[in-house]
C-alpha cells in the first residue's frame, strides 16, 4: 500500500519558478512594428522587434497611469504609450521622453524605467527571462542581463529541419508536467493503429540517472511496441535505436533519438501563463527523412494528434481537480514525478536560505513498470 500522507504533500502545489528562461511565442506571430500581448508566471509582457529584427519584451504597463503598453506605437526603436505619450527604449525601458513636462521642471526622466526582460529568438521561438519579482509597489530599475543564454534543440549537423507546435492546458504547470513525464498513460490516452494500443502492454525497465537541476533517462532502445521506431531503424539501415531522455528544471524535456548518421532531437516545454493555466509547446528538428516532401507537415501532424490528446486528458482531469480530491502517487511509475517535485522543492529551499542544492537522487536508478 502506498504511504498516502506522504505522497499527498508531494502534490502539485502551483508555485511558479522565476529566475528562468521561458518560451514566449511562436517567432511568426511578431511582426516588425508590432506589439504583442504575452503572459508568463502571472506577468503581463508587450513583446515586439526593433528596426533590426531584434525581439524585446517590456513589462506591459506603463510606470506611469498603467496603460499597457501593447496599446501604444513602436517605431522600431522605442515604445510610446497611448494615454499620455511616454515614451521608453524598447530594450532597456528606459524612459526618454514625457511630452507633459516644461521646460523648467526637473523630473529627471532617465531615472524612469518600464521593467524590461532578457529576450532571446531560439529555434523559431521568443525567449523571456523571467527574474524574481520585486517587493510589493516598487518600481523598476535598469534591468541585469540573464546569467545564461536561452536553451535551445540540440542538433548534430548542419542541415536539419525544423518544425513546432504549441497547445494551451486548463491546469497547473506542475499537473502539466507530471502528465508529460509519465510513463504509464501512453497505451491508454495515445492509442492509435501507426503506434500502439493498449494491447501491447508490457513490462518496461529503464535505467535513470542525476544530472544537473534534473535527471536523465539513459540511452536506451525505444518500446518495441513503437512502429515508428521499427520504420527509422529499417530507414537508416543501422543495427539499432537508441533514445535518451532529460529532464530539467523548470520545464524542459529532451529527447535524442539516434540512428546511425540520422538523428531526430525534441525540446518539449511546459510553461505556466497563470496558476492554473500552462501551454506545451513542442520544437524538433531532424535531418531523417529530411528529403521527404512535406515531412514538417506530416511530423507536425503526428505531435498534434498527440498534443491533443494530452490536452483533451488535462482538461477532462481539470473537471476532477476543482473539488480538491485526495492524490496519490505510486513506484515506478510515478517516481520521475516524486524527483520533480523533489527538484523544484529543492531550488526553492536554495532561494529561501541559500546552502547547496540537494538533489532528490543520489546515484542511477531503474525503475520498472508495465505500459
Amino acid at each position: 500500500m502506498p504511504d498516502d500522507s506522504q505522497l499527498q504533500h508531494q502534490t502539485p502545489d502551483s508555485l511558479m519558478l522565476f529566475g528562468f528562461w521561458y518560451r514566449a511565442l511562436p517567432s511568426d506571430q511578431l511582426a516588425r512594428g508590432k506589439l504583442v500581448k504575452a503572459m508568463l508566471l502571472e506577468t503581463p509582457l508587450a513583446i515586439g522587434r526593433d528596426r533590426s529584427g531584434r525581439a524585446f519584451a517590456l513589462r506591459d504597463a506603463c510606470p506611469h497611469r498603467g496603460m499597457p503598453l501593447s496599446c501604444g506605437q513602436l517605431d522600431g526603436e522605442q515604445v510610446e504609450c497611448s494615454y499620455h505619450g511616454w515614451r521608453f527604449d524598447a530594450h532597456t525601458g528606459q524612459c526618454t521622453l514625457i511630452p507633459s513636462l516644461v521646460a523648467d521642471q526637473k523630473l529627471k526622466v532617465d531615472r524612469i524605467y518600464a521593467g524590461s526582460y532578457p529576450c532571446e529568438e531560439r529555434d523559431d521561438f521568443i525567449w523571456v527571462f523571467i527574474p524574481d519579482p520585486g517587493p510589493i509597489g516598487a518600481g523598476f530599475t535598469k534591468t541585469d542581463p540573464a546569467p545564461v543564454p536561452a536553451p535551445e534543440v540540440a542538433k548534430f549537423s548542419d542541415r536539419y529541419k525544423l518544425a513546432y507546435l504549441t497547445a494551451d492546458l486548463p491546469c497547473s504547470v506542475d499537473h502539466g508536467i507530471i502528465g508529460l513525464m509519465d510513463p504509464a498513460h501512453g497505451p491508454f490516452v495515445h492509442q492509435a493503429w501507426w503506434w500502439r494500443s493498449r494491447h501491447s502492454i508490457h513490462e518496461k525497465q529503464k535505467n535513470f540517472e542525476p544530472i544537473p537541476y534534473g535527471f536523465r533517462m539513459s540511452a536506451h532502445t525505444p518500446s518495441s511496441n513503437s512502429a515508428p521506431y521499427k520504420i527509422l531503424r529499417f530507414y537508416a539501415g543501422a543495427d539499432s535505436v537508441t533514445t535518451t531522455i532529460d529532464f530539467v528544471l523548470p520545464n524542459m524535456r529532451s529527447e535524442i533519438i539516434r540512428v546511425g548518421k540520422y538523428w531526430f532531437s525534441s525540446l518539449t516545454t511546459v510553461t505556466p501563463i497563470t496558476r492554473n493555466h500552462c501551454r506545451i509547446d513542442v520544437v524538433a528538428a531532424w535531418n531523417i527523412f529530411r528529403w521527404v516532401p512535406f515531412a514538417p507537415e506530416l511530423l507536425k501532424f503526428v505531435f498534434a494528434k498527440f498534443v491533443e490528446q494530452d490536452r483533451r486528458t488535462m482538461e477532462l482531469q481539470s473537471e476532477g481537480l476543482k473539488h480538491n480530491p485526495h492524490l496519490m502517487l505510486i513506484d515506478d511509475a510515478d517516481r520521475p514525478a516524486k524527483w520533480y517535485f523533489g527538484l523544484k522543492n529543492a531550488y526553492l529551499e536554495v532561494k529561501k536560505n541559500g546552502g547547496e542544492f540537494q538533489h532528490p537522487m543520489s546515484g542511477p536508478v531503474t525503475l520498472r513498470w508495465r505500459s
